[in-house]
């Protein structure tokens, strides 16, 4: 059995322990210019399901018919222990609750969230389909010894559409965790991404997008992700509500 071919199961088993996918939104301030959005006071958070978790080696992302599908290339913390009303202060409390880290796509549904955002709906079905979670394999918490200063990147079709170094977060991880732990308890293996820099756009059937983590300038092998877009053969069809 292959190094690799242990750590993809290894991977697969552990996301399959969240409870929960939070994710942070506008926590890079060129993104939020980018899609024309307000700059949040404090940080901004919402659901994934976790059937739409797409471990490493399992398939395409499937796009719906009907969707503007767009990437959106984020750092997610693996949980370590249960989180509850951790203060912002705490660095050390946030950082000993990671257990580890991954890199993740975020797919989103542009259209569909769009219009939840104009409608004042709920974002669900824009985040929510099944495969809009790629998630790289499980990166030791030692392979990052600083989480704010790592670089994250992603291609379509070998053309770079994302590259940008986390100490741009507009709101670090002890203060993300915190504001997250004071509303809904962090469990072990729960996951939490931490927002995307700019660079978000379309993909399409046929699509194959690359994504990783360099530290200090070096790639990281865990990080890697390589994932095609197929079209969804299902009879859904995304409209307006």
């Amino acid at each position: 059995m292959s190094l690799i071919f242990r750590r993809g199961i290894a991977s697969m088993a552990s996301y399959k322990n969240a409870s929960k996918v939070v994710c942070i939104g506008r926590n890079y301030a060129d993104h939020v210019k980018e899609l024309n959005n307000q700059r949040p006071k404090q940080p901004f958070f919402f659901l994934k399901p976790t059937s739409s978790i797409l471990p490493p080696g399992a398939g395409p992302v499937i796009r719906p018919k009907g969707v503007d599908l767009h990437y959106e290339i984020e750092l997610a913390l693996i949980i370590g222990k249960q989180v509850k009303d951790l203060e912002a202060s705490d660095e050390k409390g946030a950082l000993d609750a990671i257990e580890s880290y991954a890199l993740s796509i975020d797919m989103t549904a542009r259209n569909a969230q769009n219009e939840a955002k104009k409608k004042g709906l709920p974002w669900d079905i824009s985040k929510g389909f099944d495969t809009f979670l790629p998630m790289s394999e499980i990166i030791p918490k030692s392979a990052i010894p600083d989480p704010h200063n790592i670089e994250i990147y992603l291609s379509v079709n070998n053309k770079m559409q994302q590259e940008d170094n986390t100490n741009l977060m507009l709101f670090t991880i002890p203060r993300i965790l915190s504001d997250i732990s004071k509303v809904m308890t962090l469990e072990k293996g729960d996951i939490v991404i931490t927002g995307t820099p700019k660079g978000v756009g379309p993909v399409v059937p046929g699509d194959v997008m690359r994504a990783g983590i360099r530290v200090n300038g070096k790639e990281l092998p865990e990080s890697k992700i390589e994932v095609g877009v197929e079209e969804s053969t299902s009879t859904y069809e995304f409209a307006e509500t």
